[in-house]
């Protein structure tokens, strides 16, 4: 199966920047999408033999998550169940920003995340490090109990200082502080590949830039969007890449290509 992932920044105004292009090239099996900014009402989206599932948040213009399948899935979940009655702080409920969609599968669930971002003066960073990090490991753990996962989307974490341009002089801010790392870590060690870094140890490759001082022209970038999958998948990876070249948001699409054969695990 191949695998896509890409926070959009608003799926309307990528649309007219050769989404449906981009989603023609790469004919990817799935194709899980943050940040859509959007209702399913407000999008005039016909894509064929693709199965849509949305989930916006309630505040229009803003967040939401997106899922485009070729394959029906068994059951479809969206927000993280009994854990959503956890997700609250002064900015709100974070179980309506429609940042959570599962789709189950024969072999495997798949989990599309758009993670709440710490803000510039890390007002959220205690909501993130103490409770949407840990609600969402133990959800995944859940999920795992019955069949392997494969986690995606824009974590809003650089976890290593290679996964950054500039790591010294973005110490401590949103992305890159202690407490946002330890959660990724902690994820890791809890039984999960971060698929690129599988496949790849090499500093330059981001899939976030800045809009100002021609970051992106300059890759002065971040990697922040992930493809993670249980460790019993590990035989089952064949690649993980970063389509840095696709333009169209400020984030680019990120992929994964998986032998979902169960006989290569069980």
């Amino acid at each position: 199966m191949k695998l896509v992932s890409w926070n959009v920044n608003g799926i309307r105004s990528v649309l007219q920047k050769g989404f449906l292009e981009f989603l023609r090239d790469e004919n990817p099996d799935l194709f899980a999408v943050q940040e859509i900014k959007a209702t399913a009402e407000q999008v005039e989206l016909d894509l064929g033999e693709y199965y849509i599932i949305w989930n916006p948040a309630e505040r229009k213009g803003y967040a939401g998550t997106a899922i485009f399948t070729k394959v029906k899935p068994i059951n479809q979940f969206k927000g993280m169940g009994i854990l959503d009655s956890k997700l609250k702080d002064e900015y709100g409920d974070a179980s309506k920003e429609g940042r959570v969609i599962t789709l189950e599968y024969d072999n495997f669930y798949l989990v599309n995340v758009y993670t709440p971002n710490s803000k510039s003066d890390l007002s959220r960073l205690k909501f993130r490090y103490a409770v949407w990090d840990p609600s969402f490991l133990v959800y995944l753990k859940d999920l795992e109990k019955h069949k392997p996962v494969i986690f995606c989307g824009d974590m809003n974490v650089a976890h290593k200082e290679i996964d950054l341009a500039r790591p010294n002089e973005n110490r401590n801010n949103a992305g890159f502080t202690d407490e946002e790392r330890e959660g990724f870590d902690k994820l890791l060690k809890s039984g999960f590949i971060d698929t690129f870094r599988y496949f790849n140890n090499e500093g330059g490759n981001y899939t976030w830039w800045s809009n100002f001082f021609k970051a992106r022209e300059k890759n002065i970038g971040w990697r922040i969007d992930y493809f993670g999958v249980s460790n019993t998948l590990e035989k089952a990876l064949l690649s993980a890449d970063i389509k840095n070249l696709v333009m169209g948001s400020d984030h680019c699409p990120i992929t994964l290509e998986i032998n979902l054969d169960k006989n290569l695990w069980l």
